[in-house]
């Protein structure tokens, strides 16, 4: 009890913030706009309050603990919100297009980031934000790979200014090309990277696109799961290599390969596809999972120094924007190639 209640000043304080947030969000939506995310702007408002007040011994504690363990908490619950019945459903659509977007941030991106000179881990979280889902795979990659919060902020804000652009660009594109509600929604969920840019972009399209487009985007989410197992044994490998160069042993544990968090976040979804879960619940605990992600988020802003950021933050955004602008031409090309662009149907 002691121990819990070293953690409610600063965990008060990113929940107040995630609060705020959520509320100028609202704002936005209200005004039929929708340019930046509540995870986005929870992170900015905490590198604010941080220029002008550090975390102390009285705050930091629950700030870590907001960063640490309730954001893995909040990737548990993200499961209820997928069903596996969704990935048969769009998986004939989505798959061979995913595996090439992938292969490109993976594959590429890790090449670009190298080249670029550019932290691994730092490089890894914008690649995954990019392929897979924005702040939620960002926020699942990031404890295995041990990132720091300066690696987070600079792998959310590079996915996120490219986001801005194609909510505002895609639908001009796709209506250019004279797209099908099907290739344009199989377009923007393989291309555009967080959940609710993807949605925004959709409907902006027409229903029929934003329908089929969150369903893509939500089979594109269980990519998680690889991706967390492959990096939490890249980093592990790393680690014996670099302790083996210096002539000490590293522990492996399965802990450190298999997080116990993917666990829960496979029961909550396998718990949702029997229909163990009803749909409300699901949804509710979706809405909760996506706070505590914003009030995570927010921690990790108050952890993080904006001046610092910004000194060395031009090769992290200019990376995002390469990787972000290969996965679009790769999306589009492969629906052409496959004949599901430009008239492909639902």
């Amino acid at each position: 009890m002691k121990n819990a209640k070293k953690l409610i000043p600063g965990a008060a304080i990113a929940l107040v913030i995630a609060a705020a947030a959520k509320f100028l969000e609202s704002l936005e939506e209200s005004a039929g706009l929708h340019f930046i995310g509540a995870s986005v702007i929870a992170m900015f408002i905490g590198m604010i309050v941080n220029a002008f007040y550090k975390p102390n011994s009285v705050t930091a504690p629950g700030i870590k603990f907001t960063s640490k363990k309730i954001l893995k908490f909040a990737i548990i619950l993200l499961g209820a919100s997928l069903n596996i019945r969704t990935v048969l459903t769009v998986g004939r659509f989505s798959l061979t297009v995913m595996v090439f977007t992938l292969a490109t941030c993976f594959g590429l991106g890790a090449l670009i980031g190298k080249a670029m000179g550019l932290n691994w881990k730092t490089s890894s979280l914008i690649n995954a934000g990019t392929g897979i889902c924005g702040g939620s795979a960002i926020a699942a990659i990031a404890p295995v790979i041990e990132a720091t919060d300066m690696d987070i902020a600079y792998g959310l804000s590079a996915t996120f200014l490219f986001d801005t652009v194609m909510i505002v660009v895609f639908p001009i594109l796709g209506h250019w090309m004279g797209l099908s509600d099907a290739a344009f929604g199989l377009w923007a969920g393989t291309a555009v990277n967080d959940t609710s840019s993807v949605v925004a972009t959709g409907y902006a399209f027409s229903e029929a696109a934003g329908d089929f487009a969150t369903m893509v985007k939500l089979t594109r989410t269980l990519a998680i799961i690889p991706a967390v197992l492959a990096f939490a044994a890249i980093n592990v490998h790393l680690k014996r290599k670099a302790q083996a160069a210096e002539g000490t042993a590293v522990k492996v544990s399965i802990k450190s390969i298999f997080p116990w968090f993917i666990l829960g976040f496979l029961a909550m979804s396998a718990l949702t596809s029997l229909g163990l879960i009803p749909a409300g619940t699901a949804a509710a605990l979706k809405t909760i999972s996506k706070f505590l992600m914003v009030a995570a988020l927010a921690a990790i802003g108050l952890n993080t120094d904006f001046k610092s950021l910004c000194r060395s933050g031009a090769k992290p955004m200019l990376h995002g924007f390469i990787i972000s602008l290969l996965v679009v031409l790769v999306a589009i090309a492969v629906e052409f190639a496959i004949g599901i662009a430009p008239h492909g149907v639902l």
